[in-house]
C-alpha cells in the first residue's frame, strides 16, 4: 500500500475515532445538561406550587383559628350574660344613696352567690360587678384592685368599644398583658367585668403536627402581643420586627417571601391573629429531593433521563402526599376524624343550593348532655376518648352518603341526604337512626371503672319543610336541640314538632 494512502486511513480511523469520542461527550454532555434542566426546572415547579399550596392552607387555618377566637369570646360573653338571670343584678345599683342598708346586704349577697356559681365555670380571674363609686359584688382579684386602683370604675367603663352592644374587650392595661378583659355596661352605674389569664388561649390556638413550627400570635392594634404560641416571646413584648414590617397596615392578607409566610386576619375589636413560619422550613423536604436530584445528574449522567423521569414522579408523590396530608388537616377535625365546621358547612351549603324542593335532606344537631362533668370528674384525656368514640359511633350509624362533622367542643352535626321517598319514611327513617344513635350512647360509658354514663340530646330539621339554606335549616334544628334538652336531655326533637312543644 502506498505510504500516502496508508497515511489517509490512518487519518481517517484517526477522524472516526475522533468523531466516535465526539459524539459518545456530545452525548453525555447533552444528556447532562438536560437533566439538569429538567431537574431546576422541576425544582422551581415544585417551589412555586408547594409555597402556593402551603400559603392557601395556612391562610384557611388562619381563618380557622380567627372562627376558634371569635367562638370562643362568644363563650365568654354568653356565660357574662348569664349573671343577668338574676333580676337584682340589673336593677341594683349601690350608689343610690336611699337603699336601706340590710335589703342592701341581702341583695348583695343573693348577686354574689349567682356571680360565684357561674365563676366557676371557667378559670376566670375576675367575675364581679363593678359600681361608679368603686363597690363590687363578686369575685374581684387583689390583683385588679392594685392594678386599677380609684379609677377601677372609670378605667373599666372605657374598655366599652361596642356602641351597639355596650360591652368590650381590652388587654395590656397598664402594660400587664397577662389578662384578658371583658366590659359590658350594665346600666349608666355599674359594669359586668369578666378577666382570665391570655395563656388560656393556647386551647383556642392549637397548631396542626405538619406545621407544628408555626407561631401563632394575638396582638392588639399597636402590634403588642396578647399571645403567642411561641413560649420564648412575652405579652406585652412588640411583634418582632421582621413580622411587623410585613404586616403593618395590613388587616387581612398572606404574604410569602424568600424568608417568611406569614398571615394576617382581623378580628371584631381590631385584634390581628398573626400566623408565620420560616420559608426554609416550608421547604426543607422539597430541599433534601434537590440535593438528590442533583447528586443523582452528576453520578449517573447516561441515565439521566430516565432518572430524572424516575425522580420526578417521586418528587411528584412527595408533593402530592404532602399536600393531601395538608388538605386532610385543614379539612377535617384532627381529634374525631370529621369534618371540621367551616368544610362541614361550605359542603352542606353546596349540596343544598344543588337541591330541589323534591330532595329529601335533613340537619341532625347532637350535642353530649353533660360532658363538661366528664371533663371535670375524670378528666380531659377521657373527654378526648369521649369524643373520640362518639365520632366512630356517628361513622357507624350513617352512610357514606351523609355528612358528618364536628362543630364545636361537644356538639355535632350531621346532614342525611336520603333517596326522594314519601315524607312519612322520610322522617321514619331519620327517627330510625336517631334511636339507634341514642342507643349506642346509652350502652356507652367512660371512666375507669367505666361507671360514668352520657347521652345526647338532638334537634333535627328537614329541608325543605324547615328551610331552604343550611343557615336557615341549621338555626331550626339547634332551636330543636333547646326544646330537647328543656324537656329533659337525652330526646331528639322534629322543629317540625316545635309548636306542639310549645304548648306541653
Amino acid at each position: 500500500m502506498p505510504k500516502d494512502k496508508a497515511s489517509d486511513g490512518s487519518d481517517n480511523l484517526k477522524r472516526m475515532k475522533q468523531l466516535k469520542f465526539f459524539l459518545i461527550a456530545g452525548f453525555a454532555v447533552i444528556a447532562f445538561c438536560s437533566i439538569i434542566i429538567v431537574s431546576l426546572l422541576a425544582i422551581h415547579r415544585t417551589d412555586t406550587v408547594l409555597k402556593n399550596k402551603v400559603a392557601d392552607l395556612t391562610s384557611s387555618l388562619n381563618v380557622q383559628m380567627k372562627l376558634n377566637l371569635e367562638s370562643f369570646m362568644s363563650r365568654m360573653e354568653t356565660i357574662g350574660n348569664l349573671a343577668f338571670a338574676v333580676e337584682e343584678s340589673y336593677t341594683y345599683d349601690a350608689t343610690d344613696p336611699s337603699n336601706d342598708e340590710y335589703d342592701a346586704l341581702v341583695t348583695e349577697k343573693a348577686i354574689s352567690d349567682k356571680l360565684y356559681s357561674l365563676c366557676i365555670m371557667e378559670n376566670f380571674v375576675d367575675y364581679g360587678i363593678v359600681y361608679r363609686n368603686n363597690h363590687f359584688i363578686g369575685k374581684i382579684s387583689n390583683g385588679t384592685i392594685s392594678l386599677f386602683g380609684d379609677r377601677m370604675y372609670e378605667d373599666l367603663h372605657s374598655m366599652i368599644n361596642r356602641q351597639r352592644t355596650n360591652d368590650g374587650w381590652a388587654a395590656g392595661y397598664g402594660q400587664n398583658f397577662k389578662r384578658i378583659y371583658y366590659v359590658k355596661e350594665i346600666h349608666e352605674n355599674a359594669v359586668l367585668i369578666i378577666s382570665f389569664y391570655a395563656s388560656e388561649l393556647e386551647k383556642v390556638f392549637d397548631n396542626p403536627e405538619n406545621l407544628a413550627d408555626m407561631v401563632i400570635r394575638l396582638t392588639d392594634n399597636d402590634y403588642g402581643l396578647i399571645y403567642s404560641s411561641d413560649k420564648m416571646e412575652v405579652p406585652g413584648e412588640k411583634l418582632p420586627e421582621e413580622i411587623k414590617e410585613r404586616v403593618e397596615g395590613k388587616k387581612a392578607v398572606t404574604i410569602l417571601d424568600n424568608e417568611y409566610l406569614v398571615t394576617v386576619s382581623t378580628g371584631e375589636d381590631n385584634w390581628y391573629i398573626i400566623c408565620s413560619i420560616p420559608t426554609r422550613i416550608i421547604l426543607k423536604e422539597k430541599n433534601v429531593m434537590r440535593t438528590h436530584i442533583m447528586l443523582t445528574a452528576i453520578i449517573a449522567s447516561a441515565l439521566a433521563i430516565i432518572l430524572g423521569m424516575v425522580l420526578s414522579i417521586k418528587l411528584t408523590d412527595v408533593i402530592t402526599n404532602m399536600v393531601h396530608n395538608l388538605d386532610t388537616k385543614a379539612n377535617t377535625d384532627q381529634l374525631t376524624g370529621l369534618l371540621n365546621k367551616k368544610t362541614f358547612e361550605d359542603n352542606a351549603e353546596k349540596i343544598l343550593r344543588d337541591s330541589d324542593e323534591k330532595d329529601n335532606h335533613a340537619i341532625i344537631l347532637l350535642d353530649v348532655d353533660n360532658f363538661k362533668g366528664v371533663n371535670d370528674t375524670l378528666g380531659h384525656a377521657y373527654g378526648d376518648q369521649v369524643l373520640a368514640r362518639i365520632g366512630r359511633t356517628l361513622t357507624e350509624v350513617f352512610s357514606n352518603k351523609d355528612l358528618i362533622g364536628r362543630i364545636g367542643g361537644d356538639e355535632f352535626c350531621v346532614m342525611m341526604n336520603i333517596d326522594q321517598r314519601p315524607y312519612e319514611e322520610y322522617k321514619a327513617l331519620i327517627e330510625e337512626k336517631c334511636t339507634i344513635l341514642q342507643d349506642e350512647f346509652h350502652r356507652y360509658y367512660t371512666g375507669e371503672n367505666m361507671d360514668y354514663k352520657i347521652s345526647c340530646s338532638i334537634g333535627i330539621a328537614m329541608f325543605s319543610l324547615d328551610g331552604r339554606n343550611f343557615s336557615e335549616l341549621y338555626s331550626a334544628a339547634d332551636e330543636a336541640l333547646y326544646l330537647s334538652k328543656h324537656r329533659g336531655k337525652d330526646i331528639f326533637t322534629f322543629f317540625s314538632d316545635k309548636e306542639e312543644a310549645d304548648t306541653e
